[in-house]
């Protein structure tokens, strides 16, 4: 009978130092450029949201406009200023967005911005 396999042992890790995040004029700090993020910065604005459905019979694509309400990590709220009617889209259907004026992207940072959200990075 052939003897059991051998496990390496594991060795603890080494942290590796805290190197600084430089901030980039005009840019939101790299941790928090996120879609998200950038949506909220131009929440009331029009916008054009191309969203792409796999194995949708009826519609592959579907193009939507409307305010920017609200966004979040997995989904953006959109509303129709002519009918009142309100989107609430999947991100992960989320193909790009077009915008008729210019984005806002400069990032009020001090720390913590109230309303968008900061992920550790991977």
């Amino acid at each position: 009978m052939p003897p059991p396999p051998a496990f390496a042992q594991q060795q603890p890790q080494q942290q590796q130092p805290f190197s600084p995040v430089i901030d980039v004029p005009g840019q939101l700090p790299p941790e928090q450029s996120y879609i998200e993020n950038i949506l909220r910065l131009n929440r009331g604005k029009v916008g054009t949201f191309y969203m792409t459905f796999e194995n949708n019979d009826r519609w592959n694509a579907k193009i939507f406009k409307g305010v920017v309400e609200a966004a979040g990590r997995d989904h953006i709220i959109l509303s129709d200023p002519e009918t009142g009617k309100r989107y609430l889209l999947l991100m992960v259907n989320f193909d790009y967005a077009t915008f008729d004026e210019e984005l806002d992207y400069d990032y009020p940072f001090n720390g913590a911005q109230q309303g968008l959200s900061a992920y550790p990075p991977r």
